[in-house]
């Protein structure tokens, strides 16, 4: 039965369809901006070995494509999160598109693999600040108890551009009046639209700071020491040993710089990253579990890529076909997910949840070899995507539930820059036990065919296996597809490690206001509260504020 024009409920209903209306305009721009930064980092995981190919690179120039932009991202991610708490989102996130667009117009024209790693630098800057912002931004104009409902679009758009990344490369590649180039370029467009619906449709609240003050060294001493440690995993055991003056001057740089930045950090007026959120228990432990479900986010599609086309023969666009599975568990399960959350106004049993289900995937993939049934790896990369789609975006709701708006941006940033920081370095150290592993796959595999072990160049040879002998070209791509297991049963300890942080983290309900605003929303709890016993906050503002 209809409820009349005059019934409070209808009168609720009405007006949250039109608050919804107005957020999806400006929720349009947002994703759209979020899509094409999350899709740079996975598009070329199928295109990689093309890229390598053309431009003569190694396997370590292989890792490093992918890592450049990661640990751009990874470090520009907390400083943009923390100016969005300062300036203008609304600036900040046109200048963050923009600069992406031009690092990605640059990569696209590389000459070269290490040109190319030096233009996936900008373009990472560019990711970092876009992903921030865009979380910083939502987390400003929509409460935690409807943003679970919106968390679900974005979290859906996220692992859909993470995964299907991989499929969208792999067609570029394969359509000849395209090629790798449009890996990169093919995101300018979007990038425009977006700019262009932000700058019409997109209204935030301005900062409360009125002398906002910038930790200059705070910033630049976690570039510095996120840096030297990806260098570090980098170069170590191929460039110099693991005992050397090298290893001992980079990874105590990098601890160093730590100490150091936690010292700044405590005495800054306007820390990049607050301490005090970091020994929040809720933050600190969805700081743990991001960071290895980034490692799994980020990682697998690069060596899925690998295992695809070089271990079982398959072109990208079929690579990228046979990682649909984990596409479609992500986008159903982040937005069933979302709603489910919104609806019921907890989080906790989904994150657990999600994470049990990816760390089973995850751990079932580790039995894979060159001859598994595709089918059955099907199966495996579906359990892995519905366990990412529902954990994922749950985990940066949980900390946002704990800070004030004023702070929002340093807490969103912060759980963002360990799941970039999982990432960067999950591909870095993933993808150099994969060069060692492979390596002596080869050279068993070699010598026991009767052929010198020096035939192919070991694991961190080229990785062009089309130009091989036909005997050396089999024995090459067995060693892929076999030696894959390696890398997700170390991703599956992660992923055990992650559910630990997940059951140990403090179940909240979620707040109905923007604002944290006189007492924080979330309360020692053993369970999950239901939804009738959560506190009334008052306030009747609802999911958009504009400024002003």
């Amino acid at each position: 039965m209809a409820l009349p024009d005059w019934a409070p409920g209808r009168r609720r209903t009405e007006e949250e369809e039109a608050k919804h209306r107005e957020i999806m305009k400006v929720f349009t721009g947002l994703l759209l901006a979020l899509f094409v930064a999350m899709l740079s980092g996975t598009i070329v995981g199928n295109a990689l070995p093309v890229i390598i190919a053309d431009l003569g690179g190694t396997q370590l120039q292989y890792t490093w494509i992918v890592t450049a932009a990661l640990l751009a991202s990874t470090a520009s991610t907390p400083i943009f999160g923390k100016l969005a708490d300062l300036f203008d989102k609304k600036k900040l996130l046109l200048l963050a598109i923009g600069l992406f667009s031009v690092g990605s117009l640059l990569a696209g024209s590389a000459q070269s693999a290490n040109t190319l790693i030096a233009y996936r630098v900008i373009q990472g800057v560019g990711m970092g600040a876009q992903m921030a912002l865009v979380q910083t931004t939502i987390a400003t104009i929509i409460s935690p108890r409807e943003r679970g409902r919106y968390n679900g679009y974005m979290g859906a758009v996220m692992a859909v551009a993470t995964v299907s990344g991989p499929l969208i490369g792999g067609v570029i590649v394969d359509t000849p009046w395209l090629g790798w180039r449009w890996c990169y370029w093919s995101a300018i467009p979007f990038s425009l639209i977006a700019i262009w619906v932000l700058h019409r449709r997109l209204h935030v609240p301005a900062s409360t700071r009125r002398t906002p003050t910038i930790d200059y060294w705070g910033s630049a001493l976690i570039v510095l020491s996120v840096t030297l440690l990806l260098l570090w995993l980098s170069f170590v055991d191929t460039s110099f040993a693991w005992v050397s003056w090298q290893s001992a001057a980079m990874v105590g740089g990098a601890l160093l710089g730590t100490v150091v930045f936690v010292l700044v950090e405590l005495r800054a007026a306007e820390p990049v990253v607050p301490m005090w959120i970091l020994t929040e228990r809720t933050t600190a432990l969805s700081i743990v579990a991001s960071f290895a479900v980034g490692t799994v986010m980020f990682a697998a599609p690069v060596f899925l890529g690998q295992y695809f086309q070089i271990g079982r023969g398959y072109g990208p666009t079929e690579s990228g076909l046979l990682m649909v599975p984990m596409m479609l568990g992500v986008f159903v399960s982040s937005t069933i997910a979302g709603r489910l959350v919104s609806s019921g106004g907890t989080w906790k049993r989904y994150v657990v949840g999600g994470i049990a289900i990816q760390a089973v995937g995850v751990a079932l993939m580790a039995t894979i070899g060159v001859s598994t049934p595709l089918w059955v790896l099907g199966i495996y990369l579906a359990l892995m995507g519905i366990g990412q789609g529902a954990s994922m975006q749950n985990l940066v709701l949980a900390v946002q539930n704990t800070v004030a708006l004023k702070d929002m941006g340093a807490a969103s940033s912060a759980v963002a820059f360990f799941r970039s920081l999982g990432g960067a370095i999950g591909v870095q150290v993933l993808g150099a036990v994969l060069s060692a592993h492979i390596s002596t796959l080869l050279v068993s595999r070699l010598t026991a065919a009767g052929i010198p072990a020096d035939a192919m160049g070991g694991g961190g040879g080229s990785l062009d296996v089309g130009a091989l002998p036909d005997d050396v070209e089999a024995i090459v791509r067995s060693a892929y597809g076999d030696g894959m297991d390696l890398i997700f049963l170390i991703m599956g300890v992660l992923a055990v490690i992650a559910l630990v942080a997940a059951v140990l983290m403090r179940g909240s309900t979620l707040r109905d206001t923007v604002d944290l605003e006189v007492k924080r929303a979330v309360e020692d709890v053993k369970g999950e509260l239901p939804v009738d016993d959560a506190a009334d906050t008052g306030d009747d503002e609802g999911p958009v504020r504009r400024a002003g």
